[in-house]
């Protein structure tokens, strides 16, 4: 039997399901939260910061996928996938999306528990060492989990994108970024050589988020090299 404390994050659209769940983990010494939609899933993840997400595939509003992608942007909670699809393609999307673990419906419960066990283990970041989902460089600041930007606390908007190119040097932050690395993991691996990609979408972030973009603060080029995200 496991600790109360240790809550769970059932994201299910199947009433019967996420009762059958709640029911049988609540047994074993688990508290739970639940939802039926991957947007709420996200934001109850965020808010609520549970030790452990069970996620279906299958959601109303969004792929489960998508949503694993989204947690992982800020978080390294452990995510099992519950699904129906049980081709080897769809577990191993699912794995590279972010999941710990993946188990195809129907299911038993103790192999849920056993396997949510062996996630909790590996889990050894403490509450404290978690990294928070609000980015904040003087007056940057970005909501991971929401997908926010915000500077003098008004709200900017970014295109995919630009969100995604700012996300990776945030990830990166006062550390040098390559443009290869910022090519490959914004637009593709085949878009390496493509710098005039990269020099648009800089030139664009530098217009929305900076001051004076021919003199900025927060996106710097290192000459040759890439770029860094100055923290201060």
């Amino acid at each position: 039997m496991t600790e109360p404390s240790t809550r769970v994050l059932i994201i299910e659209d199947e009433p019967e399901i996420r009762r059958f769940l709640r029911v049988s983990l609540s047994e074993h010494g688990y508290s739970t939260l639940e939802t039926g939609e991957g947007g709420e899933g996200l934001t109850m993840a965020a808010a609520e910061r549970p030790d452990l997400v069970i996620l279906d595939l299958g959601l109303p509003d969004m792929d489960g996928m998508d949503v694993a992608k989204r947690i992982r942007e800020w978080s390294k909670v452990p995510i099992i996938i519950l699904s129906a699809r049980g081709q080897e393609t769809d577990k191993v999307t699912a794995l590279d999306s972010g999941a710990d673990d993946y188990l195809t419906k129907p299911f038993g419960v103790q192999e849920l528990l056993a396997r949510m066990r062996v996630a909790l283990r590996k889990y050894t970041q403490v509450a404290e060492g978690e990294k928070e989902p609000i980015f904040i460089a003087g007056k940057l600041r970005v909501d991971m989990a929401k997908r926010l930007v915000f500077v003098n606390d008004e709200e900017i908007h970014l295109t995919p994108i630009e969100y995604k190119l700012l996300h990776e040097l945030i990830k990166n932050a006062g550390g040098l970024v390559t443009q290869q690395t910022l090519l490959r993991n914004v637009w593709g691996p085949g878009y390496a050589k493509e710098g005039h990609y990269l020099r648009v979408y800089m030139g664009n972030l530098r217009r929305k988020l900076e001051e004076d973009p021919a003199q900025p603060q927060y996106l710097i080029t290192e000459p040759g090299v890439g770029y860094r995200l100055r923290m201060s």
